[in-house]
């Protein structure tokens, strides 16, 4: 009985914690939920969770079932791999406690995953950009369709998808025989197709970013003729989406660049960008300052 109890306990926060039940809006994450105001400016630098054999939780690795369907945690350590869409959650559940009992932390390097074990650890990689990061999983979410792990505010942060609110990933559990022998470090990155922005389909509430330095637009509508040089934060199918991130950078940024975000308007997309540089290292270390400061990835546009 004490146990029943105990599983009900744990998957009822599985289902307030784990980020299945509530409503996602046009910000990309969920209904009352979003970053702090003043998000501490080093979020980049916080290290990957480090993965070491934990002890499962007995009472997490049981069948459950959440919004009429049943969910089996893989209890037999074998490799894992699966490709699909991440969200995140932030300062609504921090604080909270998670299915598997510990306290949501938004900085923290962890996930919400419907099935790994809990908890255990995984390498989360971005196919759009090739970032990869290593989380700790330690809640249970998301459940609902078409979305299979929920970042932490900060693993977010560092995936490039807190503008995006959400964005293809490749989940890989790091097993216990891999951390083990410390393969999972040594191993070469999972490779990846990385798509310019302008490739991709545009979505209303979608930012779709990269690493700044990594993918690379090139948008043929210069008046001049001349190839110039921006910093590009999203490309949007609605201009109310992309004004909205412009005021929003624009408030953020006034200290640091003296240069203001516009909307640009090119084939069918409303493209959130900043600039022109006068060259692209320039532009490069603009998007390094504009990341530490608001914490949201620039990609490179030519145009």
């Amino acid at each position: 009985m004490i146990r029943s109890k105990l599983f009900f306990v744990l998957l009822l926060s599985a289902i307030l914690a784990g980020c299945g039940t509530s409503v996602k809006r046009g910000g990309g994450y969920y209904q009352d939920d979003g970053p702090d105001v003043n998000p501490p400016k080093n979020l980049q630098s916080i290290p990957n969770a480090e993965p070491r054999i934990e002890r499962y939780a007995p009472a997490n690795m049981r069948p459950y079932t959440v919004m009429g369907k049943q969910y089996v945690p893989l209890t037999d350590g074998k490799p894992f791999r699966q490709t699909g869409t991440a969200s995140w959650y932030g300062k609504k559940f921090h604080g909270r406690k998670t299915a598997n009992g510990e306290i949501y932390d938004m900085y923290a390097m962890t996930a919400a995953h419907p099935t790994l074990p809990l908890p255990s650890y995984a390498k989360v990689t971005r196919p759009q950009t090739g970032q990869s990061i290593i989380v700790r999983i330690n809640d249970r979410g998301p459940f609902h369709g078409g979305r299979i792990i929920d970042l932490s505010y900060v693993a977010a942060t560092k995936l490039g998808l807190i503008g995006p609110g959400s964005g293809a990933v490749i989940v890989e559990a790091i097993t216990h025989d891999e951390i083990r022998s410390g393969s999972y470090a040594q191993a070469s990155p999972t490779p990846v197709t990385v798509q310019s922005p302008a490739t991709l389909q545009p979505v209303d509430n979608g930012v779709q970013s990269g690493s700044t330095g990594g993918t690379l637009t090139t948008i043929s509508n210069s008046s001049s003729g001349i190839p110039q040089v921006y910093l590009q934060f999203g490309a949007f199918a609605a201009q109310q989406s992309a004004s909205s991130l412009v005021e929003h950078l624009n408030q953020k940024i006034s200290s640091i660049e003296f240069r203001e975000a516009h909307v640009a308007p090119t084939n069918d997309l409303y493209r959130v960008q900043i600039g022109p540089y006068d060259s692209r290292s320039e532009a490069l270390e603009a998007g390094r300052r504009i990341e530490q400061e608001t914490g949201i990835v620039s990609s490179l546009a030519i145009r």
